[in-house]
């Protein structure tokens, strides 16, 4: 579905990232783990075509969209729920959630992804006529995610979506990133510090330092890795 080729990227005269690979197949819940500064929000925001790599391609559904602008990007199915939630405080959460579906054109189509939404987050059908900027800070996280899936995602991709939660609603996150890859069927690039979680649920990681793919494989074979285990587990 998505295969991101060799991609060098740069901020100006910084290089952040080097010869970056992945490929991620439909279906796949493929998860980036790696400290902070290591790259992760980069690659996302250079597959969204907000950034542009110097060096390599990246192709969706064999369409090569390195050069394409953002908007048509998230058109092709593309879709980035950001780090830090980013969503719009004075207007309410049924508004914000409205504001994921702008392309979409049939009424009938956004309210059956309203509906969908709501059964993942009964809580943000409650909570609809509320202004986001006063929802707790998981419920804002769910804002954000069913914000992303109101796009009707191909391709869901998640930045650090456990940032700043306490450890239960941690729990609750990974276990909802789970539920939309499995029950809804959607194809899941999660990008995360939290290690243990994401490999926990994920098909595939791959592990990004300093810019650098520096290994990947299985999820649950990750938990064993000597490197992995030393450097983000402690142990």
């Amino acid at each position: 579905m998505l295969k991101v080729n060799g991609v060098d990227v740069s901020y100006g005269d910084t290089q952040v990232l080097f010869d970056v690979s992945l490929d991620i197949q439909t279906g796949e819940l493929v998860a980036v783990i790696g400290a902070n500064g290591a790259g992760k929000t980069t690659l996302l925001r250079t597959i969204s075509g907000l950034l542009k790599p110097k060096v390599g391609s990246i192709s969706f559904q064999d369409d090569t969209i390195s050069s394409r602008p953002p908007h048509h990007i998230v058109g092709d199915g593309i879709i980035q729920v950001p780090e830090g939630r980013l969503l719009f405080p004075n207007m309410s959460v049924l508004e914000n959630l409205r504001l994921g579906a702008y392309l979409v054109k049939d009424k009938a189509l956004i309210d059956e992804r309203l509906h969908s939404v709501y059964s993942l987050f009964p809580i943000l059908e409650e909570r609809a006529g509320q202004m986001a900027g006063t929802l707790s800070g998981g419920e804002q996280q769910m804002v954000a995610i069913g914000r992303g899936l109101m796009a009707g995602p191909k391709l869901l991709m998640m930045d650090e979506p456990s940032l700043g939660l306490s450890p239960k609603l941690v729990q609750q996150v990974f276990k909802l990133v789970s539920r939309i890859n499995e029950e809804m069927g959607v194809t899941v690039l999660l990008v995360e510090q939290n290690v243990r979680h994401s490999c926990e649920i994920c098909s595939r990681a791959f592990v990004l330092e300093n810019g650098r793919v520096v290994l990947h494989g299985p999820g649950r074979e990750m938990l064993e890795n000597d490197h992995v285990r030393r450097a983000y587990l402690g142990l």
